[in-house]
């Protein structure tokens, strides 16, 4: 008798085989192989690619996923939200990769995305850190009238209750990005001197107005309870190259570690619980991914997380 789920349960497994994609400890990273296509498994997918090329690990990482059209529809308007908040350089790891960034933008035109914004609120002199970051070139160098790279406006900010919040009851969030059909985080992972490191879901600083040093008071529960406002549709964690210490602006390249390693999922938990282990540490190490868990925002634990990886080189 032909069996359809055993056909394919089969089919997939040559498939992933063939695309070089390794299960962890017998998961299956889509979702194929253990029923989920029935509704039988609801654990999130990271998706990790190394050993390549910047690019080809982005691009990597989220076809593992299923494809950017899986997250980006025909004429949808994207917003990219990487980290360019620093007047550093790629090599300095303070900012997010350019190549990652421009594979992500390219994507999602592939998807056919009618307008691409990138954009970010720095800390440091937006127009230098564009610059610098070399995220500004990268991005203006695929040459497409539907991408633009783009400062923030300080009249674009609204106020947004914050319904899980105890220290902050409301936040102003730039409506560019609340109003956008997709939003996909592209952070960087690295450490930082208040929040022990900051990836996915410290990311979401970079669209918040105000006086951000007011929520560095109860800093790890505000970082959870303003992701419960913006969920971001997709997070892709540069770690290439990886900040080890004085993060987050950094400046000195021997606390910079290459990784060549990229990391997304729909689940900025679960993708952030990995990215903690490439410093030495886990999940529970990191106040706000635990806040973040106990919010209902995402899965730490490793062990219900459906892990795969694709290795490129």
């Amino acid at each position: 008798m032909f069996d359809r789920r055993s056909f394919l349960k089969g089919a997939a497994t040559c498939t992933l085989a063939a695309g070089g994609i390794n299960l962890i400890d017998g998961m299956d990273p889509l979702g194929v192989l253990d029923g989920a296509w029935a509704g039988e498994d609801k654990r999130p997918v990271v998706a990790v690619a190394r050993k390549g090329a910047p690019d080809a690990m982005a691009v990597a990482a989220v076809k593992a996923l299923g494809g950017m059209s899986k997250f980006v529809g025909r004429g949808e308007v994207v917003v990219v939200k990487p980290n360019i908040g620093w007047d550093r350089t790629p090599e300095q790891a303070a900012n997010t990769n350019p190549e990652v960034v421009k594979a992500v933008v390219r994507m999602c035109l592939e998807a056919g995305a009618k307008r691409v914004r990138v954009m970010d609120g720095p800390c440091n002199d937006p127009r230098r850190c564009y610059t610098r970051s070399g995220i500004k070139d990268a991005v203006e160098s695929l040459n497409d009238p539907a991408v633009s790279v783009e400062h923030m406006d300080e009249r674009k900010f609204v106020s947004m209750p914050i319904k899980k919040g105890k220290a902050l009851s409301n936040w102003s969030f730039y409506k560019d990005v609340l109003d956008a059909d997709k939003v996909i985080n592209v952070p960087i992972a690295k450490h930082h001197n208040a929040a022990r490191l900051t990836m996915s879901l410290k990311n979401i600083m970079g669209v918040l107005g105000g006086n951000r040093g007011n929520i560095h008071h109860d800093l790890d529960e505000n970082i959870a309870a303003l992701n419960s406002v913006l969920k971001f549709d997709l997070n892709i964690l540069d770690a290439v190259r990886i900040l080890t210490a004085n993060g987050p602006q950094g400046g000195r390249l021997q606390d910079v570690k290459k990784m060549d390693t990229v990391i997304a999922g729909t689940d900025p938990v679960a993708v952030d619980a990995y990215g903690a282990t490439l410093f030495g540490i886990t999940a529970k190490d990191v106040p706000h991914v635990i806040y973040a868990n106990q919010f209902g925002l995402g899965e730490m634990d490793l062990k219900k997380i459906k892990l795969l990886t694709v290795d490129l080189g």
